[in-house]
């Protein structure tokens, strides 16, 4: 189990930290908690790094949930209500929360809570819980050492992050590592990471810093390694822009089901950022040397396909998986 080694996720969090999850404390703070999700006020959810678990009913009404759903969002220095009733918010001790109101949700009030681990994974850690069953782990470190750029894709809760974060430790301790996230959850071991995070706009518009400023913002902080938590949007033009104008060993990592999934997400993103289908191509191409694919296997998060990205006759983005 990926979450076995070392401390649990939840222990991340002080006792008093826990407290403020009033109901869901227990649950948060259970040993490997990864996950924990509610689905309204009497439907709860845990991810023990095995899969999904039914709780059920926690005692709480819509109106408790609602309220504890208002708390942790301030907690997290933001405010949530009617007219903003989506946010995500990263508390003490790296926890992030992401919550839902209604009439949004036609379920009641949603939250996701996504807790991390104590201590950052290292690839051993990660080897020994069977995350490089199908791709033996040698291969990750031969990246690694060369310097590649990598793309790390998977599904929401695949273990991107985790994935990412391990592998970033592996990097030289004399290499500066600069990361941008939408809410910082890297977890990295190493002596030299630091992590830009995304910042909304106040209620008169001010004062947000997005992902594509952040990328900007960190070439002048000289990386030897530039990581995007999350390809979402147009920062994928600035990141690629940057890894083929000498930034090597960088990274990011990308929303997909599968390994062939990746090109047509990267033209999405690409049309976002206002590239057409062959330039995204042509700077995907010039600028990745590896995607990496993780996804669940029996429940458990596993590294299952090494691909690398090429051109067709057509100029069109094409993935071959690297045997």
């Amino acid at each position: 189990m990926l979450r076995s080694v070392a401390a649990s996720g939840a222990a991340a969090a002080s006792a008093s930290a826990l407290h403020d999850f009033g109901p869901l404390a227990p649950y948060v703070g259970r040993p490997n908690t990864t996950d924990v999700f509610v689905n309204g006020a009497h439907n709860v959810w845990i991810d023990r790094g095995g899969g999904l678990e039914p709780v059920g009913d926690v005692g709480m009404t819509e109106a408790d949930l609602r309220a504890l759903a208002v708390r942790l969002i301030s907690l997290g220095g933001r405010h949530i209500d009617e007219a903003t009733p989506c946010v995500d918010v990263r508390l003490t001790g790296g926890v992030r929360v992401h919550a839902v109101l209604p009439p949004i949700s036609a379920n009641g009030t949603l939250l996701s809570i996504r807790v991390p681990s104590r201590e950052p994974f290292g690839l051993a850690e990660l080897d020994f819980a069977g995350f490089f069953n199908d791709v033996p782990r040698e291969r990750i470190q031969s990246l690694i050492d060369r310097r590649e750029n990598v793309l790390i894709s998977g599904a929401s809760g695949a273990g991107k992050t985790t994935f990412l974060g391990a592998f970033l430790a592996a990097a030289s301790p004399t290499e500066r590592i600069v990361a941008i996230e939408d809410v910082a959850e890297l977890r990295v071991g190493h002596p030299h990471f630091v992590s830009l995070e995304a910042r909304q706009a106040n209620l008169e518009g001010a004062g947000g810093y997005g992902l594509p400023t952040l990328v900007r913002e960190a070439l002048r902080m000289r990386p030897d390694r530039l990581v995007v938590g999350e390809c979402r949007g147009a920062e994928i033009r600035e990141l690629l822009s940057a890894l083929n104008t000498g930034h090597d060993g960088g990274a990011g990592t990308l929303h997909a089901n599968s390994l062939r999934d990746v090109p047509s997400r990267l033209e999405a993103l690409g049309a976002l950022a206002g590239l057409d289908a062959s330039a995204i191509a042509r700077q995907a191409v010039s600028a990745i040397g590896a995607v990496l694919h993780v996804d669940r296997v029996d429940g458990r998060r596993r590294l299952t396909h090494l691909g690398r990205l090429e051109l067709d006759a057509n100029d069109r983005l094409t993935i071959a998986e690297i045997e």
